[in-house]
């Protein structure tokens, strides 16, 4: 099993930046894709960004050039560094990781393990 918390949300304003983390524990050396989710109020759960275990990476259209997923493997944490921030980026954001190499990463249901998610909050 392998248990994922996430933190860093909060409260910012439109344009700022903002780091979540996603800190796994567990069996940890299982995860090959990790990634990170998103959802709004009334709106069904989005892809955000993906790292697979060999680096590579993908974003959603709406985060690209914005948004950076990167993973510290001695600290077994992967990161969201978030910046230009835009109101319609409020939502709660979930970590997600899979211990199949994935070929679909936009895909929440090929995800096994999901944090409890962390709310961020963009005001304009």
């Amino acid at each position: 099993q392998v248990q994922l918390v996430e933190s860093g949300g909060g409260l910012v304003q439109a344009g700022d930046s903002l780091r979540l983390s996603c800190a796994a524990s567990g069996r940890t050396f299982s995860m090959n894709t990790m990634g990170w989710f998103r959802q709004a109020p009334g709106e069904e759960r989005e892809f955000v960004a993906a790292l697979g275990r060999a680096g590579g990476t993908d974003y959603a259209d709406s985060v690209k050039g914005r948004f950076t997923i990167s993973r510290d493997n001695a600290k077994n944490t992967l990161y969201l560094e978030m910046s230009s921030l835009k109101p319609e980026d409020t939502a709660v954001y979930f970590c997600a990781a899979s211990s199949r190499v994935l070929t679909f990463w936009t895909r929440s249901n090929e995800y096994e393990y999901w944090g409890q998610g962390t709310q961020v909050t963009v005001s304009s």
